[in-house]
């Protein structure tokens, strides 16, 4: 098919376009960074420059295209101002959407984030209700970032409502790549008294990409929320003492599919998507956190 990658220069949308084009896809990447002007390499997706907070860029960009998967975004609340965050985020889910609904886009994978709950940036002290969070889990979000990430999700809802668009949603864990496992999980791993905002889930960037071909690909009807995360946790401990040593009672644990189990559950992509993640942070670390290659 025909595949748009917004936010084709990030770190996701790297990783996606690999694996989108090893499918037998045919790529166009998008980004705001500047196109290199020599010859492609060879197998490398065609790229277009746009900023899609103008809605012309968005138009320009998504026709022509069967599915479009929109991974574009500020990725965190903490290192722009708020109200650049939330616009450019949801102005730019907003453009490309409506382009893809006018233009006879039959899928739309929307790259939302596992902060939608609401705690993970939030102002005021807030920890998940229960664990592993699935996609039932109340949101609740307080943070610029986390609210263009809801409010994007909700308009997929709209779309589907007014269209015959489908639309897939992917909250995925942190993301980790064979060069920041050890600058991100590594700590967690040489300390275990520290905890996580996702209770020590993670999702490794290959394993994050082909969720993101699966969900191109699906014939699920309407809009579908998915959080994808890697079914061990970090330093694979076991999640239900973990919680209680460091939580007491305030988070419920709830049956778990394996003693180590993430703290984010990716049942419902496995059921729904066929999805079967494979690779692990004992990959790349040691049980101390130091890297294995």
């Amino acid at each position: 098919m025909r595949v748009l990658l917004t936010g084709s220069s990030g770190k996701v949308g790297r990783a996606a376009s690999a694996a989108l084009l090893a499918a037998g896809h045919r790529v166009t990447g998008v980004d705001v960074a500047r196109p290199v002007f020599d010859r492609p390499e060879p197998g490398q997706a065609a790229y277009v420059q746009a900023d899609l907070t103008d809605a012309g860029d968005a138009y320009a960009v998504v026709r022509g295209h069967d599915v479009v998967v929109h991974s574009a975004a500020i990725p965190e609340p903490t290192q722009n101002p708020p109200h650049t965050v939330f616009a450019n985020n949801l102005l730019s889910t907003f453009n490309v959407l409506e382009a893809a609904v006018r233009l006879g886009v039959t899928r739309f994978v929307n790259i939302s984030s596992e902060t939608v709950p609401g705690f993970f940036f939030p102002e005021r002290p807030a920890l998940p209700a229960y664990v592993p969070v699935d996609e039932e889990h109340p949101v609740e979000p307080q943070d610029p970032y986390a609210l263009s990430k809801h409010f994007g999700e909700q308009l997929m809802d709209a779309a589907v409502r007014r269209s015959d668009l489908r639309c897939t949603t992917i909250r995925p864990s942190w993301v980790q790549t064979p060069e920041n496992y050890a600058r991100n999980l590594g700590p967690l791993l040489a300390d275990r008294s520290l905890t996580s905002e996702g209770i020590w889930s993670y999702i490794d960037v290959e394993d994050l990409a082909d969720a993101v071909v699966l969900a191109v690909t699906t014939d699920l009807p309407g809009h579908e929320v998915f959080y994808i995360a890697s079914p061990d946790n970090v330093g694979g401990r076991d999640l239900a003492a973990a919680v209680r040593e460091h939580y007491g009672d305030r988070i419920e644990v709830r049956p778990l599919a394996r003693p180590d189990a993430s703290g984010i559950s990716c049942a419902k992509a496995g059921r729904l998507l066929g999805y079967r993640p494979t690779r692990s942070w004992r990959d790349h670390l040691d049980e101390q956190g130091r890297p294995l290659r």
